[in-house]
């Protein structure tokens, strides 16, 4: 993996590290729905301005089906399912299982013949990435129905297919014009819903934090480093991100709670670390193919990336 690429890597795995805390936080005092439209309409309130100002959108407006796709498998589903599971089962179940989404963005790959599928040693790096997170989260695989269970399988396959559409499907058109009109959506249709399921009572400080944080930090700063992620190093390689989310989860909790550190947790650190290594190594003609499939910015974003 390059220097940009580690470094993205490595901040996407943060800042997609921390919502499941407060989603948390914030389903205790307001619904799923009412929840997603805060973090949408924030979220497309900060990117169209920018994507307005720095690209020409008619490109992407020419592609509406692929951008709306993309909203409905990428945020307008799996945003208001993994809230409401998160009502039903812990928080590390549901990073467990959202870790899974590399291993459904591989067999996607793999079915469709795409240029990023994984060889041996990726696959290998993604079963150790797994196991990892098991060890991890301790096998907490508490939960109060299989419903819940079933929503964040539906999220799994969705976050798997949303970056196969934007690396193929809306290659060559500006990624934050993409963004900013794929919230934009997703706040429209979620506004009527939130409207009548309004909370009776003003949230906390707390819960109304937690929705800002997951709006400008989980949403619009973490969809502009996902597309550049994705860029750098494919949109396989890029889901492996989710196996070190739960340790930045597990991490946060010794810090911040005082949980304790142990031997099992250590153990994980060291396999998700290792499985992640494996599963975004490039191989030999891996270079060669991400050249071809990689997406050219529009001349708007190349533009403003020669500014600053």
């Amino acid at each position: 993996m390059t220097r940009r690429g580690l470094v993205l890597f490595g901040l996407m795995s943060v800042v997609w590290g921390v919502p499941y805390f407060f989603i948390r936080i914030a389903v205790g005092e307001m619904t799923p729905a009412t929840l997603v439209f805060g973090r949408t309409a924030i979220g497309a309130a900060i990117l169209l301005p920018i994507a307005l100002l720095r690209v020409d959108l008619r490109p992407v407006l020419a592609r509406w089906r692929w951008v709306a796709a993309f909203a409905a498998v990428e945020i307008a589903g799996p945003w208001v399912l993994l809230a409401s599971a998160e009502q039903h089962i812990s928080s590390s179940l549901a990073g467990l299982l959202v870790a899974g989404v590399p291993l459904v963005g591989s067999l996607i790959a793999l079915g469709t013949g795409g240029a990023d599928r994984l060889g041996r040693q990726g696959m290998l790096g993604l079963l150790l990435g797994l196991v990892g997170v098991v060890a991890i989260v301790g096998g907490d695989f508490e939960a109060s129905d299989a419903t819940a269970l079933m929503a964040v399988a539906v999220v799994v396959v969705g976050y798997a297919i949303g970056p196969a559409i934007l690396s193929r499907r809306l290659a060559g058109v500006s990624s934050v014009g993409v963004m900013a009109l794929s919230l934009a959506l997703c706040a429209v249709v979620y506004a009527p819903i939130a409207a009548v399921q309004r909370p009776a009572v003003m949230p906390s400080a707390n819960a109304l934090a937690s929705v800002a944080i997951l709006a400008v930090v989980c949403t619009a700063a973490a969809f502009l480093l996902f597309a550049a992620l994705i860029a750098e190093i494919g949109p396989v390689r890029a889901t492996v991100i989710t196996y070190v989310n739960p340790a930045v989860a597990a991490l946060l909790g010794v810090m911040v709670l005082g949980e304790t550190f142990s031997v099992p947790m250590a153990v994980g650190f060291g396999l998700v670390i290792v499985g992640s290594t494996l599963a975004t190594r490039t191989s030999a003609a891996g270079p060669r193919q991400a050249a071809r499939t990689r997406p050219i910015p529009a001349s708007g974003e190349a533009r403003g990336s020669r500014q600053r």
